[in-house]
């Protein structure tokens, strides 16, 4: 493996500590966001890195190709824009590589085509904090057990503007750890077209201000700082001046199911992983590593897999999905035949009309 590589994407290896053998950044990929984060959580524990994709991190077969781009948009601190068919494992390598590094758990935004940029960075409710308000002036003082505004504890409930803001998970990846987070932006291109512009500055500059905290900074005589609740974890993270800039850029996996072109700008700053269908031996790698299924039987539905495959688009989803059913039945080779038949519908209609 190159000096420069720290991420192996060997399965059956343990989570190590490569990620503190990472070269330098590039000079013009260098940030100095403070205060330093420690990593969230328990980065020992596979269940904290990935609580709800265990095994799909785990189980993950890393091609040789993702291995090293993988490790190139590590090394130069820049987003890995991940294309290929359903099915091919796109969002699982954000999840297979946190596990390995140790990187903590994976923050997810799923987009859609109402996402927009804020989305991502926070969430600020104004009609919350206007209630808030009111109920404090009626009783003379904040509810028992919220915060009470700037200072504290950054629980919704309190009259400050940080109790009634909550970062989301681009913000939260953006905050000054010391290690990168793995943020995983599912299915960009499923987004407004504006978007991937919208995303450039933010990715490139590696920061962001939030308008609201920057506002009280500035009419606040007790202090400049903000406690607010990040993505995924009830414990609050300190906000200067409303700007918040990283430290160690973050991971950021860019899925698109490729249908759609993105601008040059947008492409040219980002590290491009395009994943194929895979073949045969791939295939049977995948299925080792997810179920224990006997050699005959597996080879003879990844044939089948494969014969349909090459008329309509199918997902290995599908191929995992019939082989553990019909063992799980434990049916004769016909009825194993017609079940796993019907678990491989094409995912796009065909020229005879199959799909659906």
């Amino acid at each position: 493996m190159p000096d420069w590589s720290v991420y192996t994407g060997n399965s059956d290896s343990e989570p190590h500590d490569g990620i503190d053998r990472l070269p330098p950044p590039p000079p013009w990929r260098a940030f100095d966001g403070e205060p330093v984060l420690p990593p969230p959580g328990d980065t020992d524990d596979e269940a904290a890195v990935s609580p709800d994709r265990v095994h799909r991190a785990r189980t993950y077969v890393a091609t040789p190709e993702s291995v090293q781009l993988v490790n190139a948009a590590l090394v130069l601190r820049r987003p890995l824009l991940v294309t290929g068919p359903p099915g091919t494992g796109k969002s699982s390598l954000a999840y297979a590589v946190a596990r390995e590094l140790r990187l903590g758990p994976v923050l997810r935004w799923n987009i859609t085509s109402r996402s927009a940029l804020a989305d991502g960075l926070y969430q600020y409710d104004p009609l919350s904090r206007l209630y808030a308000a009111r109920q404090t002036a009626r009783t003379g003082a904040a509810a028992p057990g919220t915060g009470a505004g700037r200072g504290g504890a950054g629980v919704r409930g309190g009259d400050g503007v940080e109790d009634h803001l909550h970062l989301g998970p681009l913000g939260t990846a953006l905050l000054p750890y010391e290690r990168p987070r793995v943020l995983l932006v599912d299915e960009i291109d499923k987004s407004d077209l504006d978007l991937p512009n919208d995303l450039l500055n933010v990715l490139e500059e590696g920061q962001y201000e939030i308008p609201e905290l920057m506002r009280a900074a500035r009419h606040s005589a007790d202090g400049t700082t903000a406690e607010v609740l990040a993505d995924g974890t009830d414990a609050p993270v300190t906000v200067t001046r409303g700007r918040v800039r990283c430290r160690a850029f973050p991971f950021v996996v860019l899925t698109s199911n490729g249908e759609r072109e993105f601008p040059p700008a947008f492409l040219r700053r980002c590290v491009r992983l395009k994943l194929r269908r895979p073949d045969r031996e791939q295939l049977t790698d995948i299925v080792r590593a997810h179920l224990d299924t006997p050699a005959g039987e597996a080879e003879h539905l990844i044939n089948r897999f494969l014969a349909r495959a090459a008329d309509g688009e199918l997902a290995t989803d599908q191929l995992l999905n019939a082989l553990y059913l019909t063992g799980v039945a434990g049916l004769d080779a016909d009825s194993r035949d017609a079940l796993a038949e019907q678990l491989m519908p094409y995912l796009s209609a065909t020229a005879d009309g199959d799909g659906f």
